[in-house]
């Protein structure tokens, strides 16, 4: 008893802590969304509904591929907090080194892919031969991104595991930054459409690596490295593969529902395409907009499990996931009421703005329904409980597909988004089921 006790590692955690680590996250993470705004608003002032869809097919591809390998960054940030919480400082950077050594070999393996990955990813998506003819364009330049990206996901999930979140704000915000200056030169001011979008983001992801890797470094020349046999201890890669392999399948399985929505939505024509790509811009903006408090979460609660620290857990829980909700019904009403302003600001084609204002509600509705998958997430990533991530992502596929089968032959469109928001809300509620049965489990032994 007495060594488990020397064991514990104590801290507090108030509201203050967690405002310090969701706060420039929040911001961090916005600039994303906004970067997909930007693209999709510069290429909707050409006027063609055909090349705003192609941006969106275009995006949902790499989606599916980068959010697939996300891993990389949400695996990256619960291991390193938990190192951290347990005073295990080569392991800290050990973690990062396994990770980069990751992110190098699926960023290549990527690139080696890309016809049979374009081909299959178009046969999947449909659209019309215009919007694949600018998918093939964006996806033929962007893929070389791949293996800077990964590297960057490695690079902030490090940082976020140690609390970081000012270094992490600094790095997305000239990630992001970089990427929107550029798509408005190449687009508004060359014309090169959307092949200038996609040379934008590579030039932005190469130039971040450099820029990140000079935070690494500084942090490296501190202190011991950690020896070769530590970086590639069997046990340590091990359990790194086992959490990245549930959280790629997890993440598969998201993106596998954003795809069929776009393709659902594809199928109903380019208009339709096009508007449900402008509302689901609403969606990820309200989505990055609660990762803060989420990412506030993965440090914490990693923190936590590495110091074996149950009042710290709960009360991480408890806070970001209040947070969340407090966010997550702001989110709604800036999206209902400025909803419609967004979307003229975002295309000048009028049939798609008439479109994108009937489904309007629903972009409004998803930050409620999914605040509790995205709290949630944060929680089971620091705790690395991946296989329940994966399992109760699973369950809830299977919810999605069922809502669509009954729904969209009865109300069409709005039945692929009512889809949408059971997908998010069964996801939140099973997590939060399974996180008290985890925490009395970890915790008691």
């Amino acid at each position: 008893m007495t060594e488990r006790r020397r064991a514990v590692r104590a801290f507090d955690v108030s509201n203050r802590d967690v405002l310090a680590l969701a706060i420039p996250m929040t911001l961090a993470y916005l600039s994303t969304p906004i970067l997909g705004v930007v693209d999709t608003a510069v290429i909707g002032q050409l006027g063609s509904a055909a090349l705003v869809g192609g941006i969106a097919v275009g995006g949902i591809l790499f989606d599916l591929v980068f959010t697939t390998f996300n891993f990389l960054r949400s695996g990256t940030t619960g291991l390193t907090a938990q190192a951290y919480g347990s005073g295990e400082t080569r392991e800290i950077k050990a973690g990062l080194l396994r990770a980069l050594i990751i992110a190098g070999v699926l960023g290549l393996a990527t690139i080696a892919l890309q016809i049979p990955m374009i081909e299959v990813g178009l046969r999947l998506l449909g659209g019309s031969d215009a919007v694949q003819e600018a998918t093939r364009s964006y996806f033929g330049i962007r893929i070389y991104s791949a293996p800077f990206t990964l590297a960057n996901y490695a690079i902030l999930g490090w940082l976020l595991g140690q609390g970081r979140a000012k270094t992490g704000l600094l790095i997305q915000t000239w990630l992001n930054g970089i990427n929107i200056v550029l798509s408005i030169v190449f687009v508004m001011g060359l014309s090169w459409g959307v092949a200038g979008v996609a040379l934008a983001t590579v030039i932005s992801e190469i130039a971040t690596v450099a820029f990140g890797g000079l935070f690494v470094w500084h942090t490296f020349a501190k202190g011991p490295m950690p020896s070769r046999a530590r970086v590639f201890n069997r046990t340590r890669i091990l359990k790194m593969v086992a959490v990245n392999r549930d959280i790629m399948i997890r993440s598969f399985s998201l993106l596998f529902a954003f795809a069929f929505f776009t393709a659902r939505g594809a199928a109903q024509g380019d208009v339709v395409l096009a508007a449900n790509a402008i509302l689901e811009k609403f969606f990820i903006v309200g989505g990055y907009f609660l990762d803060g408090f989420a990412t506030a979460a993965e440090t914490i609660v990693g923190r936590a499990i590495g110091g074996r620290h149950r009042p710290a857990f709960d009360r991480a829980v408890k806070l970001t996931v209040l947070w969340g909700f407090v966010l997550a019904g702001a989110a709604a009403v800036v999206f209902w009421y400025g909803g419609p302003w967004l979307i003229d600001l975002m295309t000048t084609h009028e049939g798609t703005r008439e479109t994108a204002r009937v489904y309007l509600v629903w972009a409004a509705l998803t930050p409620l329904a999914g605040v509790l998958a995205f709290e949630m997430d944060g929680v089971f990533i620091g705790a690395t409980w991946s296989r329940d991530m994966r399992n109760m992502m699973l369950l809830s596929l299977v919810a999605y597909l069922a809502t669509y089968a009954v729904a969209f032959p009865l109300w069409g469109n709005h039945g692929l988004w009512l889809s949408l928001e059971v997908l998010l809300g069964i996801r939140g509620l099973s997590l939060a089921f399974m996180s008290r049965v985890r925490a009395r489990e970890v915790f008691a032994a």
